[in-house]
């Protein structure tokens, strides 16, 4: 059960603890490493569709885990909830049954994103809703990379914010069976991973975006360092952290070493091109990054090749 869990003393998985290249990834994927963690269940076995990643001309994918793969794993129906009275009412009616609610709201009244976004920008995110009590105002919920509570004026604004005109767009998530356990749950994964290898980019999606940086650097160069900031979650970084958590997930299922490394490469190297583009957003000084996109390319191709070579 969900609600059987506090945020004071929470302690979030291991993905989110310790050196990491990319401490957190999307807000999708982060929040169910730690609600499947808080389940008592492995979030590495689900890794596996992050071999399906591809460039998108103006972003890397937005990499999230396949609602059935939840449901093979886990034993996890997600569904899409209905709006049509007050969200909380809902969320309330279906955290009393135990069940988590995700729902799209505005981080500009989320305090976990301190620093970020709370009470500066207006931005949407999605959060795991496991208790409400709206006489209270009060709500605890995951986040992100950990598990949080929001109560108050925050909650008041998360609320009035969520009210419309449009209702935002909310899934709930209930036990539909048993989880996969031991051997069965690795050779499930081994199985989705299979699938998804055959379901990869015909090309390498690092070469695709090569050629089309210079267009992607005037527009850089033209614009404030707030657009950077965009630009560098919606790409350096969902293709690091995509990649820094296949890396995971080929450790778990005790994978070739090499793919494993070259992972890592290309982690490291996307979180070293987005240090040199800040520079050159900063000083208006276009880079040379034909290494970077050297190292990449070749680090893509050897993750992929490795795993389809194995388990293709």
């Amino acid at each position: 059960m969900w609600t059987a869990h506090r945020p004071d003393g929470y302690d979030c998985h291991s993905l989110h603890r310790g050196e990491r290249i990319w401490p957190e990834t999307n807000c999708y994927v982060d929040l169910w490493i730690e609600a499947l963690h808080a389940r008592g269940l492995e979030p590495l076995a689900m890794l596996g569709f992050t071999v399906t990643q591809d460039f998108e001309g103006d972003q890397f994918t937005f990499f999230k885990v396949p609602l059935e793969d939840l449901e093979t794993l886990y034993g996890l129906r997600v569904q899409e909830l209905a709006i049509y009275e007050a969200v909380e009412a809902h969320v309330a009616e279906q955290a009393a049954r135990g069940r988590l609610v995700l729902v799209e709201v505005d981080g500009f009244h989320l305090p976990d994103t301190r620093g970020t976004s709370y009470g500066t920008t207006h931005v949407k995110t999605t959060v795991g809703i496991t208790r409400i009590d709206p006489a209270a105002m009060r709500m605890d919920y995951f986040h992100n990379a950990g598990f949080h509570r929001l109560e108050g004026a925050d909650y008041d604004g998360l609320m009035a914010a969520a009210a419309g005109p449009l209702y935002p767009y909310v899934e709930f998530v209930k036990p539909a069976a048993p989880p996969l356990e031991g051997r069965a749950l690795v050779g499930a994964s081994l199985e989705l991973l299979r699938r998804h290898l055959a379901r990869r980019p015909a090309g390498n999606p690092v070469a695709a975006y090569r050629a089309a940086f210079p267009e992607h650097l005037d527009r850089l160069l033209a614009r404030p360092m707030e657009y950077f900031h965009l630009y560098a979650f919606n790409l350096l970084r969902q293709l690091g952290a995509n990649f820094e958590l296949l890396g995971a997930h080929v450790r778990w299922l005790d994978g070739p070493a090499e793919v494993e490394e070259a992972c890592r490469s290309v982690a490291e190297g996307t979180k070293a091109m987005q240090f040199q583009l800040a520079r050159t957003v900063a000083r208006r000084k276009a880079p040379d990054l034909s290494d970077g996109f050297d190292r990449l390319e070749r680090a893509y191709d050897t993750a992929l090749g490795g795993l389809a070579r194995r388990c293709g």
